[in-house]
This record gives C-alpha cells, sequence and structure tokens, in this order.
C-alpha cells in the first residue's frame, strides 16, 4: 500500500523526525516504523486470528495510539479505534458487535471486559521480536479501519473504511490542498472521530509531524492557548465549534500562531461569521471548507474561503467534488434532480465505503451503485448550483410544527445571523413526541440591554426580517457556552438537557 510504503520511506531517510507528540510523549518516524512492525509480528505470532479479523484500539492521544493503528495493518487486520471518553458498556457494545478478537489497550489501566484477548501496551517487550514481512500488509480491498458512528436505533454502526478507500483520501488531500511536506498538524479530534483522519494520514504521509491536544488540555483555556502558542502548528484542523470557542480570547490571532498556513473545517456547518472572524485574526492563512461523512472516507468537497466568497455568499457552499468523485442530488424516490433543485446528497466514487460491518440490511438501504460507482445516499439536504455543493443540513432535522414543514438547521442559521447573537441552536419542545414549540438556547454577543426581555424583543424583531413567523421560536434562553461532544460537534443533548434543569 502506498500509504505504508511512503511511511516506511520517511522513517528511513529521516529516523529521528518528531512523527507524534502529545506534550512529552513523542515518537519519531523511525521509532514509529519500528515498534509498530514489532508489535504487528507479536500480534500474529501470539493471538493467531484470522486474516481481517478487527482489533479494537483503546485510549486516548498517547503515542501508543499510532503505533497500535499501523501494527494492527501491517499485521493484515483492521483497527477499531475507541476513546477513553466513550462510555465503558458502549465500549463493550463494540467489542461484541465487531467481532473483534482483540482489544489493545494503551491506558496502563485494566478494562473491564470479558471473554477476549487485552494487549497492554505499557507490558510490551519487543526487544527480541522480529519486523513483520510487507506479505502481511493490508492489501488495496482489506478495511484499514472501522470507525462506529451513532445509529439511530441507538446502536453504533461500524463503517467499514478499506486500504483504496483511505488512499483515495490521503492522496486528494496532499496533492490538492497547499499542505506541501515536513509540516506541523494540529491533532484534536479523537481517533474514534474520523475527523482525526483528515490530519493523521495525510501528516504521515507528507512527512509532518501531529501535535496532539488531549481533552485535559482542551478543557482548561489558560493550558490549551499556552500550549497553541508553543505548538508551531501550520495545519489547523478542526470542527467549526471548536475554532469558534477559541474567539473568546483576544489573543486568539497570527500573533500567537504565526507559522499557521492553513485551516481544514470539516463535521459541521462553517458559518459566515466564523469564516470572516478568522480571515479577520489569521489575514495571511487560507480557509477551506471541506464536507463529507464517515461513510465517504472523511470528506469529499472542498473550496477555499476567499474574501470574493465572502462577500458574495448567504451561506458558504461546501465547495467541488474531489477529482475521482461525483455527487448527484436525487428526491424521495431517488431519481436525480437537475442542478439548482433541492433533495438528498448522493456521493459515488473510489472513497465510499464498504457499508457497516455485520449490518447488511443497513448497508444495503443506504449504499449501491451509480454508473458502476460505489454510491452512499447521505440522509444531507442539498443542492448544486454552477457545479458547487451546498449542503443544507440534515433531512432528519426536518420537523413538522403546527402543520409547517421546516428545517431546524434553517432557523439556526438565520439566528447565527443577528448581531445579538454569538452562537444558537434550537431545542424542539416535545413533551409528549408531538412537537409544541421551539425553544431558541442563545450564546449573547455584548449588548447594552440592561432586561433579558429586551434582548429577547430585539432578537424576535431581527429573525422577523429573514424569517416567517411560525418558524420563529416561542422561548429563548441564554447561556454562556454551548456545549460541545469530545467530537467537537455541538453537544445538543446537553445542551437541551441545560434548557429544561
Amino acid at each position: 500500500m502506498k500509504l505504508l510504503t511512503t511511511i516506511a520511506q520517511h522513517a528511513a531517510m529521516t529516523p529521528e523526525k518528531t512523527a507524534f507528540r502529545n506534550g512529552n510523549d513523542t515518537i519519531s518516524y523511525g521509532m514509529l516504523w519500528d515498534k509498530s512492525s514489532k508489535m504487528a509480528s507479536l500480534i500474529r505470532d501470539s493471538f493467531q486470528l484470522q486474516r481481517q479479523t478487527p482489533i479494537v484500539v483503546y485510549g486516548h492521544m498517547g503515542t501508543d495510539m499510532p503505533v497500535s493503528f499501523l501494527a494492527c495493518v501491517k499485521a493484515g487486520y483492521p483497527y477499531i479505534p475507541v476513546d477513553t471518553s466513550i462510555p465503558m458498556e458502549r465500549v463493550r457494545l463494540i467489542v461484541e458487535k465487531s467481532g473483534a478478537g482483540l482489544v489493545i489497550n494503551t491506558t496502563g489501566v485494566d478494562l473491564d471486559i470479558d471473554n477476549i484477548s487485552i494487549l497492554h501496551t505499557e507490558a510490551l517487550q519487543l526487544d527480541q521480536t522480529e519486523a513483520i514481512e510487507q506479505d502481511y500488509w493490508v492489501k488495496e480491498n482489506d478495511v484499514f479501519y472501522i470507525i462506529y458512528t451513532s445509529g439511530s436505533t441507538g446502536n453504533p454502526k461500524g463503517v467499514q473504511v478499506t486500504a483504496a478507500n483511505l488512499q483515495s483520501f490521503t492522496d486528494w488531500m496532499t496533492e490538492d490542498f497547499p499542505l506541501g511536506s515536513d509540516k506541523v498538524f494540529m491533532n484534536q479530534a479523537p481517533f474514534s472521530f474520523d475527523l482525526s483522519v483528515m490530519d493523521v494520514y495525510p501528516a504521515l504521509q507528507s512527512g509532518g509531524t501531529l501535535h496532539a491536544l488531549d481533552k485535559d488540555v482542551i478543557s482548561k483555556p489558560k493550558q490549551l492557548f499556552e500550549n497553541l502558542g508553543q505548538s508551531g502548528i501550520q495545519i489547523w484542523t478542526s470542527t467549526p465549534s471548536f475554532v469558534q470557542m477559541c474567539f473568546p480570547n483576544p489573543d486568539f490571532d497570527a500573533t500567537m500562531l504565526p507559522e499557521l498556513e492553513t485551516f481544514l473545517f470539516c463535521g459541521e456547518v462553517l458559518p459566515l461569521a466564523v469564516a470572516r472572524e478568522l480571515k479577520e485574526r489569521f489575514p495571511n492563512a487560507k480557509v477551506f471548507n471541506t464536507y463529507g461523512p464517515t461513510e465517504a472516507t472523511v470528506a469529499v468537497t472542498s473550496i477555499e474561503v476567499t474574501e470574493g466568497l465572502l462577500s458574495k455568499e448567504e451561506a458558504l457552499p461546501v465547495g467541488f467534488p474531489k477529482p475521482d468523485m461525483r455527487i448527484y442530488v436525487v428526491d424521495e424516490v431517488g431519481s436525480l434532480l437537475p442542478e439548482g433543485e433541492k433533495g438528498e446528497l448522493v456521493l459515488a466514487g473510489p472513497s465510499v465505503t464498504k457499508g457497516y460491518l455485520g449490518e447488511p440490511q443497513l448497508t444495503e438501504k443506504a449504499f449501491g451503485m451509480i454508473e458502476g460507482l460505489s454510491s452512499y445516499r447521505t440522509g444531507d439536504a442539498g443542492v448544486i448550483k454552477d457545479g458547487m455543493v451546498y449542503c443544507q443540513g440534515r433531512l432528519d432535522y426536518q420537523i413538522k410544527l403546527h402543520g409547517y414543514r421546516m428545517e431546524l438547521e434553517d432557523i439556526e442559521f438565520h439566528l447565527n445571523q443577528s448581531d445579538y447573537i454569538e452562537s444558537a441552536i434550537i431545542i424542539p419542545h416535545a413533551p409528549n413526541e408531538e412537537i409544541e414549540y421551539l425553544i431558541a438556547a442563545i450564546v449573547p454577543k455584548e449588548h447594552d440591554f440592561a432586561k433579558e426581555y429586551q434582548l429577547t424583543a430585539a432578537i424576535r424583531k431581527d429573525l422577523a426580517l429573514r424569517l416567517p413567523a411560525y418558524m420563529i421560536p416561542r422561548k429563548f434562553t441564554y447561556h454562556e457556552a454551548i456545549p460541545m461532544t469530545m467530537n467537537g460537534k455541538a453537544d445538543r443533548k446537553k445542551m437541551k438537557e441545560e434548557v429544561f434543569e
């Protein structure tokens, strides 16, 4: 596989170069390659797993995580990254549903999981172990990794990403984006979230260094900004919510991060206001908006956010498809819609994955073939104009209120255009399953109103210029921040709990 061969070349040519670092926990390319090769050999010799049996890799953001990932795929097994933030009951469910043959525990803490072998990386003795032969590596159509996403039924779904899927993605990232070589990439997303793939493998393929921000650093603003100021980060990858979380610090700008060249955003809508503020704080950095679900390997569209784009767009496009992908818009029965008409986005091409592990019915429902290409129905609403893709929220975020059909993200978009609002999300109030009214949970900007009701009146007046009356929330609540999940997205469940306390 080209990706593994390229990492091997970096290890041979620049063995002392840092591949991954988290504080004082660092590993060079030479050590990464050697240790993962020996671990791969140990796994094959000690556990006798059938080829392509999944292996769960449990931990957070230490150096043993990338070592374990590479060890698994060198031995011919897909890995399943599972972060320590995931509740243990869900970890057990993933182990059971995946049919994993082994858990690699990188934490040094015992795991309460029965009926499966557990390999503790802290106890490994690799000095006398021979490196594994290349013949064992995962092949093009083998599964490289499996990421578990939330299922609508509450059961996690394992998305199977092949070596060919990943190679298509990393080639696009390293060839079409201004990433260069030997750059420092920020690694903020936990490995169990596929946004992390946007920094991990492009960095390793291009000979770069991954600078990890673990959850303890992120949770302490003073520590976070001290870390960033000393990081030398050149490539920033995150959700828009994570960078927005940095804005209250007035020092978060090009002075703090003078070497920062490129922002890459995925996982959420990039609001115009966030993009504009970034351009002001980092005038020399390029900002890219991208889009893609886990089922199509991280991202499949991109566009550079320029001043010209900001001046003419009301909502940012997610850009143009990557060269080897096609994107279609279809109606409810799957018929193709002409350009300019809104429908469901369908993705087709070599980035589309093998489907859900052990879920043939779910796979058949969402995956298929179009014009000889593997395809995936995203469940995202969108439209194509002049070849550019605009993502317009989830189809399943559509609600019906008093007979009117509306999209929550449409209301949120207009809320976030208000001069009085820093950020906002909509919480439907449905005490008896049927939605009775909408609540706007708002982080306000600085204002001169003495009372909350005065601020609410001003926001209502603002919204009345943009939305019909039936789409304006009945209730407004005010908060210091929108809570975020470990993945860097707005935590709607936690916000709902806060609203109804």
